[in-house]
């Protein structure tokens, strides 16, 4: 095969070149098309690492494969955010119901291939922030997200050859626990000084060329260049109905914005890479402390990160200067708000933790990791929102709302030392709770109470118990380093995407965009499981 990755040698690739140039069905099985996918991005990312310098030009045909939107396709509809409409109109649901998903693929596919596909602005949705600011959020249109995932299908095997092991997020095989373990692992060995960075708007304020010059490092393909650009450039529809140009950023909501986020933040990491590599071994580092120098270590989950710093204050101030200037290139700014130098006996936040060394049960001294007081409060205040949100409805409904939310932040939190936090949570859930049983039945006593809803003391429904949070075991999550595998290493293909920021607004306009479109929602589905259950004869009361 060529070295200057002019194409992809058809001898060496036996799976996709038939089908691309002719017209293939889209009726083969989620298994095949996972298997072929599967079998392009391990080849991509084999060639991407034998080759560091490689640029790629055949890619096109690649996006346009049935099975790569197949299966981009099963990544749109198994998000939430398949339920909120783009610009057009038009959900997932109703493409099933109305279309047909061979007939939306297949008219996707010849839009791609005769270059005639163009992406629509993106819809804007403000979704309040904690600190009463609000964040702004692109929703694309459905036909768009699908030939962004297949575009993330494609493109991320190549360039996660280049990302650093200290970037944490939206990886593929990566997870919050990672970047705070490195944390630990550093901080343990008398890294001290922590600069907390916190990027301004980076989604919104990314630099189009610097982005797109990075991004053609690795590709060459024109094709797959024109529909990046045409990505970045597709403007905002703003709530009060005018279209504004997108100059800078890419907008937050679309699959495709967290790998080009990472593409474009590599400048950072590889900026620290170089520094650590130079720093040399473990006893030159040790040398260089000796003689008062410092050395450092960055940490990165999207536009969050720290910098561990062994030395001083004033050390620390210069590396938040120099990180300043590496990201001015790309068009960023650090947040004045949110940066800030802190020493790891007086703790910081990170990623809804708080980070802290103090003394263990032995006098020994650790770094320790605990839920943070703003995380405890939003799940606080999200208990007191469901428990107040009225009494027409039955104990298992109020549950089947509770569970989800206490075991989502108790799996999150179970990864530090967070058991006294799961008993509070614990106590304040069973107080809520029992004070809304108290309100939907004012006339019944104790005893009543107990004997219907309250076996044991505990609130128990017809079908559902409430979630314990003191019965979930905390463990101790392990420093992995850069020993972690890619899905393309291990031999499997990720079911979902990282994207969150879809989901978190799904989350919060679910129902009246389930309402607009006609789709069922989930008291709808729910409602013949309620009447069988309506119907059935009182249970035995408990002694």
């Amino acid at each position: 095969m060529a070295k200057d990755g002019s194409g992809l040698a058809a001898t060496d690739w036996k799976a996709r070149r038939s089908p691309v140039n002719t017209g293939a069905s889209f009726a083969m099985s989620p298994q095949v098309a996972d298997g072929r996918v599967l079998g392009i991005q391990r080849k991509l990312h084999k060639w991407a690492s034998e080759d560091q310098d490689r640029r790629f030009s055949d890619l096109h045909n690649l996006v346009c494969d049935p099975a790569t939107l197949q299966v981009a396709w099963r990544r749109v509809r198994g998000n939430r955010g398949s339920r909120s409409a783009g610009i057009d109109g038009q959900t997932a649901y109703e493409i099933e119901t109305r279309q047909g998903v061979e007939r939306f693929l297949g008219e996707l596919r010849e839009e791609l291939r005769a270059g005639t596909f163009g992406p629509l602005a993106v819809k804007e949705r403000a979704i309040p922030k904690r600190s009463g600011k609000l964040r702004y959020l692109g929703i694309p249109t459905v036909r768009d997200r699908v030939v962004q995932a297949a575009l993330k299908l494609v493109l991320e095997p190549i360039f996660e050859v280049d990302f650093q092991p200290c970037s944490y997020g939206f990886r593929p095989g990566r997870r919050t626990q990672d970047a705070l373990a490195e944390i630990q692992h550093f901080t343990f060995r008398s890294y001290e000084w922590i600069v907390e960075g916190d990027i301004e708007a980076c989604f919104d304020r990314i630099d189009h060329t610097a982005l797109m010059d990075r991004v053609r490092r690795r590709i060459k393909d024109k094709r797959v260049l024109a529909l990046i650009k045409a990505f970045l450039n597709a403007g905002v529809l703003k709530q009060h109905g005018d279209l504004a140009r997108s100059v800078t950023g890419t907008p937050q909501g679309g699959i495709l914005s967290p790998l080009l986020a990472n593409i474009a933040l590599g400048a950072l990491d590889e900026h620290f890479a170089r520094a650590w590599q130079a720093m040399g071994t473990v006893s030159q580092r040790y040398s260089a402390r000796k003689r008062g120098e410092a050395t450092y270590r960055l940490v990165r989950y999207a536009d969050d990160f720290v910098i561990c710093v062994a030395g001083t204050r004033q050390h620390a101030e210069a590396l938040a200067a120099d990180t300043a200037h590496v990201l001015r290139l790309l068009g960023l700014t650090l947040s004045l708000e949110k940066t800030r130098i802190t020493h790891i006996d007086e703790g910081f936040d990170f990623l809804g933790w708080r980070v802290k060394r103090d003394l263990g049960r032995r006098g020994r001294p650790g770094i320790f990791l605990f839920p943070s007081k703003a995380a405890f409060a939003s799940v606080k205040a999200k208990i007191k929102e469901i428990t107040r949100s009225g009494t027409n409805q039955s104990l298992d409904q109020l549950l089947h709302r509770i569970n989800p939310a206490l075991r989502g932040w108790c799996v999150y939190f179970r990864s530090g030392q967070s058991s006294r936090t799961f008993q509070y949570l614990r106590h304040y859930t069973w107080r809520r709770v029992v004070g809304w049983l108290r309100r939907k039945y004012p006339k019944r006593n104790w005893r009543w109470l107990r004997r219907h809803h309250l076996p044991g003391w505990w609130p128990t429904g017809r079908d559902t118990v409430l979630y314990n949070p003191a019965a979930v075991s905390t463990t101790r999550y392990r420093y992995r380093g850069a020993r972690i595998e890619t899905p393309w290493q291990s031999g499997r293909i990720a079911s979902r995407d990282a994207v969150g920021y879809l989901e978190q607004l799904q989350f919060l306009f679910e129902d009246d965009h389930w309402h607009a479109r006609g789709e069922p929602d989930a008291g709808e589905l729910a409602r013949p499981v309620r009447r069988a259950a309506a119907s059935r004869p009182p249970r035995a009361s408990a002694a």
